[in-house]
C-alpha cells in the first residue's frame, strides 16, 4: 500500500480519508483473486502453480502502486489535503462554539441557514468600521483642541505685539511734542542768559 508524508502531518480527518483511500485501492486492486486468476490461465496455472502465484501476487501490488500513484497525484493537483484540514478547522470550530453556547452562539455574524451572507458581512464589518468612526473622532478632537491652544498663543502673541507697538507710538508722540516745545523757545535770549551764568559762575570763583 503507498504512502503518503503528508498523512501524518494532516488533520485527523485528512489522515482518515487518506487512510480509507488507500484501503479502498487495496481492496480494489486485490480483488481479483488468485482463483479468478487461474479461471482465466486455467493451463498455465496447472503447469506452473508457483510461478503463476507469484504473478498473480506481482500482478495485484503493481495495480495497486500505480492507482495509490494516480490518486496522489490527483489530490495533489486538486489540493485536497489543505482543502479537507480548512474543512476539518471549520467544523472542528463550529462543533467548540456550540458546546459554548451563550453569548458565543448568539453573535450577529454566526453563520445560520437562515442568514444572508450580506448581513453576515455587515455584522462583521460595521462595528469595525464604527470603530474606525471613532478613532478619527478622537483624533479629529485632539487636533481641534490643538489648533485652539495654537490659536490662543497666536491671539496672544498678535495682542503683546499691539501693546508694544502702543508704547511705541507713545514715546515717539512724547518726543515729538518735547520737540515741538524746544523749538518754540527764544534760543537768542537762552544763549544770552547761559553766557551770563556762565560769567557770574566765573567771577565767583575765588582766584
Amino acid at each position: 500500500m503507498a504512502t503518503n508524508a503528508s498523512t501524518q502531518s494532516g488533520s485527523k480527518r485528512w489522515t482518515h480519508f487518506h487512510s480509507a483511500l488507500q484501503l479502498a485501492i487495496q481492496r480494489v486492486s486485490h480483488k481479483w483473486t488468485y482463483e479468478d486468476f487461474t479461471e482465466c490461465f486455467p493451463q498455465y496455472c496447472e503447469k506452473q502453480p508457483e510461478v503463476s502465484s507469484s504473478l498473480h501476487t506481482t500482478l495485484a501490488r503493481h495495480m495497486e502502486a500505480q492507482i495509490s500513484a494516480a490518486a496522489d497525484e490527483l489530490l495533489a493537483e486538486y489540493n485536497a489535503k489543505e482543502k479537507i484540514d480548512i474543512l476539518h478547522a471549520v467544523v472542528t470550530e463550529a462543533r467548540a462554539r456550540r458546546h459554548m453556547g451563550g453569548g458565543e452562539a448568539k453573535r450577529k455574524d454566526l453563520w445560520r441557514e437562515d442568514l444572508q451572507p450580506r448581513q453576515a458581512v455587515r455584522a462583521r464589518t460595521i462595528p469595525v468600521l464604527e470603530q474606525e468612526v471613532e478613532r478619527l473622532r478622537r483624533t479629529l478632537r485632539d487636533l481641534e483642541e490643538r489648533n485652539l491652544r495654537l490659536q490662543g498663543q497666536l491671539e496672544a502673541n498678535v495682542r503683546a505685539r499691539k501693546k508694544a507697538d502702543d508704547q511705541v507710538s507713545q514715546l515717539l508722540d512724547i518726543v515729538d511734542r518735547i520737540y515741538a516745545e524746544w523749538n518754540k523757545l527764544p534760543m537768542e535770549q537762552i544763549q544770552e542768559w547761559t553766557l551770563q551764568t556762565a560769567e557770574i559762575t566765573s567771577a565767583a570763583r575765588p582766584r
